[in-house]
């Protein structure tokens, strides 16, 4: 997974290993990642069950901040990096 910063840009490279190749959404390993404000739990499960109308749910993982007003940990984004080839993102209010 390439991960961008949309304020700055690509960040140098420092040895990681990314998933090759174009996300296939019908089957993919696939990150909801929220925010954890209000509603953005139900806002990505609804996207996750209508993704269920074309493709198997079961790799498609809710992860979540523990705090809305903090950054996501370096943990977390680690996590949905290594081993998701998508990531959808609740941020916006």
């Amino acid at each position: 997974m390439l991960i961008v910063n949309p304020s700055f840009g690509i960040s140098a490279t420092g040895g990681e290993r990314k998933l090759g190749g174009p996300v296939d959404w019908r089957s993919d390993p696939i990150a909801l990642l929220s925010n954890s404000k209000p509603n953005a739990r139900e806002l990505l499960e609804g996207v996750k069950e209508r993704m269920g109308a074309f493709r198997d749910i079961g790799n498609i993982e809710y992860l979540y901040k523990q705090s809305a007003s903090q950054p996501a940990p370096a943990a977390l984004i680690e996590q949905v990096a290594g081993t998701h080839k998508a990531a959808l993102l609740a941020l916006a209010d």
